[in-house]
């Protein structure tokens, strides 16, 4: 029995749903560098696509903060100085510190896992891993350390963390895939894992040494072919 078109068609991705996917990867993987400008015509070419569909792609890009639109010369792909990402680096670490500090000790109430939705995230990055799709496994990974910070039960702590991953969230990627490249798919999942247990104990020294070896070691410095990209280039891991 053949598939109902209407239904098909119903469920298939809009041309606006695959463009940006595919854009957004290029962006995350970093195979569109910051600053490089994003040409219309070459892009209309490269994925068939007409001109509407691409710059309603290209409007969410730039919702998500990786794309910017200049007067009168395009779009272009966000570009933030190696000191703008030190600094949002920095300031996640703040967040993310002064929220484990708040919410420890977590109370788990009888058949409820305070750290439910951690885990529910860190589930994500490990599936996404599994079916190669490095796009969920980069989002998961954001809602992992949005996660964290919402431990504290502080809204207006997440809304202060919400801009800081959105305009973090190329080098973030950047950094967890080089970390596979350089160590192995298995790695980033390991230190997820480990701030994972050490939230488990209840235990604040514990929890913000974990925090401070999760995001402070530099090996991720240089790409495959030892040029310097983006936040590899501030040494942070994700």
């Amino acid at each position: 029995m053949s598939a109902d078109p209407a239904a098909v068609e119903l469920f298939a991705p809009s041309l606006v749903e695959v463009t940006t996917r595919q854009l957004r990867d290029e962006i995350l993987s970093g195979a569109l560098e910051p600053g490089e400008r994003l040409i219309e015509e070459q892009i209309r070419q490269r994925f068939s696509i007409s001109r509407a569909p691409l710059r309603e792609s290209l409007r969410l890009l730039a919702q998500q903060g990786l794309v910017e639109h200049l007067p009168r010369r395009g779009a272009r792909v966000a570009t933030w100085s190696e000191e703008d990402i030190r600094q949002l680096f920095e300031v996640r670490a703040v967040l993310e510190r002064y929220a484990v500090t708040s919410a420890l000790p977590l109370t788990s109430r009888p058949g409820v896992d305070a750290l439910a939705g951690v885990r529910l995230h860190l589930e994500r990055m490990r599936s996404a891993q599994e079916l190669g799709d490095q796009l969920a496994k980069d989002d998961a990974h954001r809602d992992f350390h949005a996660a964290i910070v919402s431990l504290a039960g502080n809204r207006q702590l997440d809304l202060a963390l919400e801009p800081i991953l959105l305009k973090l969230q190329r080098p973030m990627a950047v950094n967890l895939r080089l970390e596979a490249s350089l160590m192995g798919p298995g790695e980033g999942l390991r230190r997820h894992e480990e701030l994972v247990t050490a939230l488990e104990t209840n235990d604040p020294e514990h929890v913000l040494a974990a925090l401070q070896e999760h995001g402070g070691q530099r090996y991720l410095r240089f790409r495959a072919d030892a040029a310097p990209v983006g936040a590899a280039q501030v040494g942070d891991r994700a």
